[in-house]
Parts: structure tokens; C-alpha cells; sequence
């Protein structure tokens, strides 16, 4: 009989363990969101955890990394949210790739039970992330891009003549650093103004500067106490490869074919990158004058500058002054043996906004112009002004470009 007993008592415990529900996870408990909310340190781990479905994150997808003394752990979503915070299909841009928690020393189980804070995840430098986990691009280098654009271009020609114009321009530039040189190039760097037409392209145009280690001369002054001064001639290259310049003043016409021109330069001051210069160069360009069928050598100078004027790169201003003279030519009837040409110009460009990360300027310049190597063109100064809008195709964050959570402070 006790027996029986036994065996009954045993039979409904066992019924009652098999009728109750199974244990449900516990739900996701965050600590309360700072203001600002924290940004996660992007040289730091991060653990990719399943913390369980909530009402705003249902797929339970987290981005987690964890101090494991305070047992605390800065966590977003894997996935971008809506304006009412709600989960989005859309995973995080431009995130580096999480480690499985079942690959980290301390298990994933243990990882639950730290305090769980919100947080945004890392971004890339140049790049922001917002609240709701999505990317932009805060910070742009136009020394390497790809870009369009169109600008009101009026110009005053020597016969005083006020002729409205529109300019197109188009180009790439690249930029490569390494420890001592910055290496420029441009390519299809191309002018076009439609009104009094003319265009001027540039097939490919090289440069470098450099920071030399060794001072060329060492200058020391004796005012007080003994200082020592080092000066470094930071020389340089300038190439440029197939030129072509074509312009039209009336009835009158000038063309001409650089087929190279090689120029040596001299750094005067260099920004620490060696991105912003003030600079001079000079040498010699093989000409051809296709419009007066005449082969010349032409000597220029220049001196010009090109200063980013902050750190993200939204302003930059371009100025030089140009001269070159014609040499070794022939005689061409209406102009002199040996022509000459002045150029002056100053530019302004300023970001005003980005489309899909890629960015949209404001570009004014003025420019003049004095030459006498087109025949029976007056020999004045002729001005030009311009305002207009650039779009770049392709803009990267520039080389020096700090990290999200330092742009934020």
C-alpha cells in the first residue's frame, strides 16, 4: 500500500512538470540613456549578442562592447531605426564586422548579465553616425575627386566688350601621401565656356612636394643667447602632358597644342601635410601653334598658391600670377617675334551641402589675361568673373580626418 502511495505521488509531480509552460529569457533591462549618448571606441572589440526580441528591436540583434571589470557594456542595434525608434530592415553602414560571442574569452551567457547601456555605434574617420545609427560624411578631401560643374563666367575682352558666358569644368584629382612626398595628379582636367567659345583640357599633369630631412643652410644668430635657425629647400616637380587651349575674340582665333611642359618647383611654405602650399615653379613647354602652323619653346613662371583652410575641408582658396613668353617661333604677320602672356587669377570654394555623401560647392573666381600671340588682337587686359555650383562624383574623406566621436567634441 505505501508503495502505491509512492509511486502516485511521483506520477503527479511529474504530470505537473510537464504541464508547466517553458522558462521564458528574461527581458532586456537597458540603463538609462546618457545625454549625449556614448560612442563606441572603434579600436576596441565589438561582440555581436542576442539579447532576445523587445517591442523596438524585435530581431534581438546587438552590437555589444563590454569592460568586464565594471561588468558593463555599451550596446546599439545591428540594424538602423526609424524616426519612432523602431527597428529598420536597413543593417549599419560602414561598421566594422562584430565577433560571434561564442569566440570571445568571456561566454556569451556571462555577457547578459552585465548592465547594458545604449550607445552608438563607431564610424569610420570623416564620417558621423547619428542617434538612430545612420552614416554621413562630415569630412571631404577635393584634392581627391571626381567632379562636374557649371558656372555664370561673364567676360570683358580688350575691345571693352561686356560677352555673357557660361562655363562647364570637369576633371579627377588624386592624391597619394607617403612618409616625405605628396604626389598630385589631375586628368581630362577640362574648361568649356559656350557664349564667346573656348575651352582648355589637360590630358594628365603631375606634381610632388616634399619635406626634406637635411637643412640646406644653417643660420645661427647671436642676439642673447646662441639659436640656430634651419632652412630647407624643398624642391620639387611639375609635369603636364598634352594641352590643348583654343579660344575665339570676335572673328578672331588662337590655338595651341602643348605637347609637354616640365616645370621645377620650390616649395615657399607647406601646410604639416603638405596638402596646402605656397609655391613657385618655372621651365620650359613644347608648343605647337596649330591655328598659324608654327612649333615654338615657351619659358613660363609661376608663383600660386592652394590653402585648404579647415580641418574637414569645406573652404579652400587658389591664387597665382602666371608669365610665359613665346620663343623660337616664326614670324606670324599681326603679332610680335616674340609674344608674351600674363595671367592673374583667385578662386574661392565652399561645401554647402552633400547628396547621397557626395559633396556640393559654391566656386567664385576672377581671372585676367594679357597675351599678344593671337594675331591682330588688341593687346589689353581682358577680365573675367565667375559663380557657380560643383558637384563631385567622388570625394573621400581626407587622409588627416579624425575619427566620429572626436568630431562630436
Amino acid at each position: 500500500m505505501l508503495v502505491s502511495a509512492v509511486t502516485l505521488g511521483f506520477a503527479l509531480l511529474l504530470a505537473q512538470v510537464e504541464d508547466s509552460p517553458p522558462a521564458q529569457p528574461p527581458t532586456l533591462v537597458l540603463q538609462p540613456a546618457r545625454n549625449p549618448l556614448p560612442v563606441q571606441d572603434a579600436e576596441r572589440l565589438v561582440v555581436c549578442l542576442d539579447l532576445g526580441p523587445t517591442k523596438s528591436v524585435p530581431s534581438g540583434k546587438w552590437r555589444a562592447q563590454c569592460d568586464h571589470e565594471q561588468r558593463r557594456c555599451l550596446i546599439t542595434p545591428s540594424h538602423e531605426l526609424d524616426a519612432g525608434g523602431q527597428e529598420t530592415e536597413r543593417p549599419l553602414e560602414r561598421v566594422r564586422a562584430c565577433v560571434s560571442e561564442i569566440h570571445v574569452p568571456v561566454p556569451g551567457e556571462s555577457l547578459k548579465t552585465y548592465q547594458m547601456e545604449p550607445s552608438i555605434a563607431d564610424a569610420p574617420p570623416g564620417w558621423y553616425r547619428d542617434e538612430r545609427g545612420r552614416v554621413m560624411q562630415f569630412n571631404f578631401d577635393l584634392h581627391r575627386r571626381i567632379w562636374l560643374g557649371g558656372a555664370w563666367s561673364p567676360l570683358q575682352t580688350p575691345s571693352k566688350v561686356l560677352e555673357n558666358r557660361v562655363r562647364l569644368d570637369f576633371g579627377i584629382a588624386l592624391e597619394v601621401p607617403s612618409e616625405k612626398h605628396l604626389h598630385r595628379m589631375r586628368i581630362l582636367e577640362t574648361e568649356l565656356f559656350l557664349g564667346e567659345p573656348s575651352f582648355d583640357t589637360t590630358l594628365f599633369r603631375y606634381d610632388f612636394s616634399v619635406e626634406r630631412d637635411e637643412p640646406l643652410f644653417r643660420v645661427t644668430t647671436f642676439f642673447g643667447e646662441p639659436r640656430r635657425h634651419d632652412i630647407s629647400i624643398n624642391l620639387g616637380t611639375w609635369i603636364e602632358v598634352l594641352r590643348v587651349e583654343e579660344l575665339e575674340r570676335g572673328e578672331l582665333e588662337g590655338g595651341f597644342l602643348t605637347w609637354a611642359t616640365v616645370h621645377a618647383t620650390l616649395d615657399l611654405w607647406h601646410s604639416e601635410d603638405r596638402v596646402s602650399f605656397v609655391r613657385v615653379r618655372a621651365g620650359p613647354s613644347a608648343e605647337r601653334d596649330y591655328k598659324n602652323n608654327v612649333s615654338t619653346l615657351v619659358p613660363g613662371a609661376v608663383l600660386e598658391g592652394d590653402l585648404t583652410l579647415d580641418r574637414d575641408g569645406f573652404h579652400h582658396l587658389r591664387f597665382g600670377a602666371e608669365a610665359e613668353k613665346v620663343l623660337l617661333s616664326g614670324r606670324v604677320e599681326g603679332r610680335p617675334l616674340r609674344p608674351e602672356r600674363l595671367k592673374v587669377y583667385a578662386g574661392y570654394e565652399l561645401i554647402l551641402l552633400a547628396i547621397n555623401d557626395q559633396p556640393l560647392s559654391l566656386v567664385a573666381d576672377a581671372r585676367g589675361a594679357w597675351r599678344n600671340d593671337i594675331p591682330q588682337l588688341p593687346t589689353r587686359w581682358e577680365w573675367s568673373a565667375s559663380a557657380g555650383l560643383r558637384f563631385s562624383l567622388w570625394a573621400p574623406a581626407r587622409h588627416t580626418a579624425p575619427l566620429a566621436d572626436k568630431a562630436r567634441n
